[in-house]
């Protein structure tokens, strides 16, 4: 159990929306830093479906920066706070491209990122981008490991379905070795399995204290199914939490064993709810967030 004094806090939507814009991305980073919170973190949809259509979470005109160049800029104006990607849907990436970038955002922040990870859902961005979505969770898996090898062996190689190479190298590395935290995302028993074989972490979206508790359910009957590498560690566990959180909701969620709670700023105190949420809303949020939390 993590006392409620421990748990951590970070700040959702960093890429999105209002803060897309870069004045209101670099205010909300550096409040966020200031108020105590310990991590901030991006969405991911390359594209998106249009017309919108179930389930996906965003119409199409929504806007989403590019997480990792996002969270570069946040690094350039922070220097604590870490960063989290929650999450790049890994199977639409080239794994060798996307380590290269994660690595210059790991040296960039000075061993700041947390690297999460999910396989997708919307067929619609899967087809645009020419990737099919059959098997995404074990080119995924290759993926990851591609990415470790190319971030940590002396003479990088791998051999997979999805990717091999050999005879190449990549420098600068991630200043956090063999990689930084790896954070695996999703609600389902494979991606809890993933989280116990690959992940440093795992990460769930939007639950409630009830849904969490099922999660973390998974989560342990997968631990007993597959064998964890002792290298990884403790399974770190990261919501974002549904629902009204007080201080009694915040000790549920420890109780139950959550490490970290990801906020994700709807409404800030007073603010009209009409009105689309703006950098001095988010930073309101933050302070409130802070008073009642973090102090």
């Amino acid at each position: 159990m993590v006392p409620v004094m421990t748990m951590q806090f970070g700040l959702f939507n960093i890429n999105n929306n209002a803060c897309s814009h870069p004045d209101a991305l670099g205010q909300v980073a550096v409040a966020a830093e200031a108020a105590g919170f310990d991590s901030l973190w991006t969405g991911e949809h390359v594209v998106l479906p249009d017309p919108q259509v179930p389930p996906s979470p965003v119409p199409p005109q929504g806007r989403m920066l590019d997480g990792a160049i996002a969270l570069t800029y946040a690094a350039a104006l922070t220097s604590t706070i870490r960063l989290g990607t929650g999450i790049i849907i890994l199977p639409q990436r080239n794994p060798l491209v996307l380590a290269k970038e994660l690595a210059s955002l790991d040296v960039l922040s000075k061993g700041r990122l947390i690297f999460g990870v999910g396989v997708g859902y919307l067929e619609p961005e899967f087809r645009a981008l020419g990737i099919p979505m059959e098997e995404r969770g074990a080119r995924t898996l290759e993926y990851l490991e591609a990415m470790t090898a190319i971030w940590s062996q002396d003479k990088p190689a791998y051999e997979g379905r999805f990717v091999s190479f050999s005879g190449v190298d990549a420098h600068p590395r991630p200043v956090q070795q063999p990689t930084p935290p790896i954070v695996m995302g999703g609600h389902t028993g494979a991606a809890f399995r993933r989280a116990v074989t690959h992940g440093n972490g795992w990460y769930g979206f939007a639950l409630d204290v009830e849904k969490t508790a099922g999660c973390v359910a998974g989560l342990r009957a997968a631990a007993e199914r597959h064998e964890r590498p002792a290298g990884l560690g403790e399974l770190e566990i990261t919501v974002t939490p549904a629902g009204r959180l007080d201080r009694a909701a915040v000790e549920r969620y420890a109780e139950l064993g959550v490490h970290r709670l990801v906020l994700l700023p709807r409404h800030a105190p007073g603010a009209d709810r009409a009105a689309p949420l703006d950098g001095d809303a988010i930073t309101a949020f933050i302070e409130d967030v802070a008073t009642t939390h973090l102090s």
